[in-house]
């Protein structure tokens, strides 16, 4: 591909070369902020401007702007909302409060995925390496679970050796030489919307449109990217909760990264029920192994292949989806993406021999129970939200940032909707650390499933695709 243009939006800002990689970091001799001003601006409704915005997450970076100041800021956008105009500023200066990935020319283009999270969702894993296969660069920044939703750092973490945290060097060298990196952000990158959201989470000033599309958004244009596709689940286990919601979060952050250079589509996913047939960090990365080994579950693989299929027309590399979609499904066939996946995983220092040897024992956890069918029937549904509050509780997920996980414990082999059972079938197994754990968990989550006494409507897993 070649050189893109400067887009006017781009800040004038300073930049050093480190092996390969283009570093911006923003100007920070600017005097302390009146911020008084700004809270009160917006409290009234006033928009703002694209330099204000700059001089207030300029000054919060810095340190210029006590916590409590920035609260009450976030509390009145809370309230009063941004802007089209403002929600670009936004996103754009809190990209350019630190490092931004700029990598050096190359003809295959750079795209990313990003999804806000569900339980079972692991896409990401198989997805990486696939694009990869396909010819593209894939630097895929990517962050850790909270409560119910599982992270994408978390399910690497209990491979054995691999390195979540890369120098932006090493980045650079992963992705030309592999074609993928799946990372967590440097301590430099992005850091305004470290700073923010933990405030937010403690606000309640989390859902609020404007603020979760900058929040996305600038760390996804800090990798500097050609395309990028957005999964935007609704449901029990989303985030959004209706799918009318979650059309409008999609719908302004395709807006906003198509207006920023990023060639942007979203599509919307049904997360009332957990994707795969696995949940829990360790058992999502057996079966994103599965999927790449094309013995993974039907949901799983439709996802996967659909973000690849609509990144290869998202970059002109097929011309239409269903083109799109036969390349994704020759590549996944190929062995290539299994071959990259293990590249990868080698480069970002995983000990192979103990991964291999790790995959192929059956459990982690000292104890397994069986969840077992009540009665005969079909399964009409899994509820997604009990799924995930019950590995939760089992160690598998966090109720706060810093709580320590068990990656080993979860469930799997769970029935999916539509499954015919009989009074005994298996519907799931539970993986835990103790035998009270697993005891309570089995209990819990049979009553997650519904037996009816017939089979449900088939549900659409993709139920819309959002290009503006």
């Amino acid at each position: 591909m070649g050189s893109r243009p400067v887009p006017w939006w781009r800040p004038i800002a300073s930049a050093r070369t480190l092996f390969g990689v283009a570093i911006t970091a923003a100007l920070s001799d600017v005097p302390a902020v009146n911020f008084l001003s700004f809270i009160e601006a917006k409290r009234d409704g006033r928009i703002l401007s694209a330099a204000e915005l700059r001089e207030i997450v300029g000054g919060f970076t810095r340190g210029q702007v006590p916590d409590y100041q920035m609260a009450a800021f976030l509390m009145a956008v809370f309230f009063r909302g941004l802007s089209g105009e403002e929600t670009a500023a936004l996103t754009l200066a809190m990209r350019d409060s630190g490092e931004v990935l700029v990598f050096p020319e190359d003809e295959r283009p750079l795209v990313d995925k990003h999804s806000t999270g569900g339980v079972g969702d692991k896409v990401s894993l198989p997805l990486a390496p696939l694009l990869a296969g396909l010819g593209f660069r894939v630097p895929m920044i990517s962050g850790r679970g909270l409560g119910i939703t599982g992270g994408t750092l978390d399910k690497l973490d209990s491979i054995p050796g691999f390195k979540t945290i890369l120098a932006p060097a090493r980045i650079s060298e992963v992705v030309r030489d592999i074609g993928c990196v799946i990372c967590g952000q440097t301590d430099h990158m992005v850091p305004a919307d470290k700073g923010l959201y933990a405030l937010r989470d403690v606000t309640g000033t989390v859902p609020s449109i404007p603020l979760i599309v900058a929040s996305i958004l600038s760390k996804k244009l800090a990798e500097s990217l050609n395309a990028l596709i957005l999964d935007v689940k609704f449901g029990g286990a989303a985030f959004m909760s209706t799918r009318g919601q979650a059309r409008e979060l999609a719908r302004a952050m395709v807006r906003l990264g198509n207006e920023c250079g990023t060639a942007t589509r979203a599509l919307l996913t049904d997360m009332n029920t957990p994707l795969g047939e696995a949940a829990g960090n360790w058992l999502e990365v057996k079966e994103s192994v599965r999927c790449l080994e094309n013995r993974g579950p039907e949901d799983l693989c439709q996802l996967v292949l659909a973000c690849a299929a609509h990144l290869l027309c998202l970059t002109r590399r097929a011309p239409d989806y269903p083109t799109a979609r036969r390349q994704a499904e020759t590549c996944l066939k190929s062995g290539t993406p299994l071959r990259k996946w293990e590249e990868m995983l080698a480069a970002q220092g995983a000990d192979l021999v103990a991964y291999r040897r790790k995959l192929a024992v059956d459990t982690q956890a000292p104890e397994i129970r069986e969840v077992l069918a009540p009665g005969p029937g079909y399964i009409a549904g899994c509820d997604a939200r009990v799924l995930g509050e019950v590995i939760r509780d089992l160690g598998g997920g966090r109720l706060t940032k810093d709580m320590c996980i068990n990656h080993d414990v979860g469930v799997d082999q769970l029935a999916k909707p539509g499954a015919a059972v009989q009074t005994g079938s298996l519907m799931a197994r539970v993986h835990a650390a103790t035998a009270a754990a697993a005891d309570q968990a089995a209990v819990r989550i049979q009553r997650a499933f519904a037996v009816a006494p017939e089979p449900p409507p088939a549900a659409e897993l993709i139920v819309e695709v959002i290009d503006s």
